[in-house]
């Protein structure tokens, strides 16, 4: 699904943003990549939408370089991959509706097959009832699954989320990743970018670490910090 082979990214003026990554991510996994500030997250998670290009190395996704994409093939790519920000990234002139909507138009998408797969999506992430509410008359919780059926709306192979709970509280937060959960229980292979240790111990999922740049842990049904075990929260997970 997805393999990394020595990615590296280095920014203009010697700064690293990620150092000689190898990293593979089967079809139907559920990884976290975890880390401090500064560690390389969001630019792994860059480089993986051809958002940023590796100074070095390969970067391949469903058997296609990505690397070498030409410009023109980059939105195609994304249609592969539903991505869920931690802003939310709603256009605050349109309903919940047109938001997910919109992700269908720009592929193209026929205005009846619209109709069909955005109350779907909608109703998959609990928000039937919200089709026609505007960013502003929804709670932050709600907004971020908008977010989530502009992701799953076109049927991605991998949903890539950074940072999605950044801007929520525990208990949205949970309720999210248990809607990330039960979608890759459904097949739907998931990346997960985060901060949030109590939901990385508590979920037991594989953890890929990085730090300052580098692949510094890979463990299955890990936590957030080496040697945690699961909730309740032990003093580790608050370290």
């Amino acid at each position: 699904m997805l393999d990394l082979y020595n990615a590296t990214k280095i920014y203009p003026g010697g700064t690293t943003g990620v150092l000689d990554i190898t990293l593979r991510v089967k079809k139907g996994e559920f990884v976290f990549i975890v880390g401090p500030s500064g560690a390389g997250k969001t630019t792994l998670v860059k480089l993986i939408i051809r958002e940023e290009v590796p100074t070095r190395g390969q970067i391949y996704f469903n058997g296609r370089n990505i690397s070498r994409l030409r410009p023109g093939d980059v939105a195609l790519l994304r249609r592969k991959i539903g991505i869920v920000f931690q802003d939310f990234r709603l256009l605050p002139q349109k309903t919940a509706y047109e938001n997910v909507a919109l992700a269908l138009e720009v592929m193209g998408v026929s205005r009846r097959e619209i109709r069909r797969r955005v109350p779907e999506a909608l109703a998959r992430v609990g928000l039937a009832e919200k089709l026609h509410a505007f960013p502003h008359q929804l709670s932050g919780g709600e907004q971020q699954r908008v977010g989530v059926a502009r992701a799953i709306v076109k049927q991605p192979l991998l949903i890539l989320a950074d940072e999605p709970t950044g801007n929520l509280d525990p208990e949205t937060s949970r309720q999210l990743m248990e809607l990330l959960a039960d979608l890759n229980t459904e097949g739907t292979t998931v990346v997960v970018a985060t901060h949030a240790r109590d939901i990385v111990d508590a979920m037991r999922r594989r953890v890929v670490e990085l730090d300052r740049g580098r692949l510094v842990r890979d463990e299955e049904e890990g936590g957030y910090t080496a040697g945690c075990s699961p909730l309740p929260i032990t003093a580790c997970a608050r370290q």
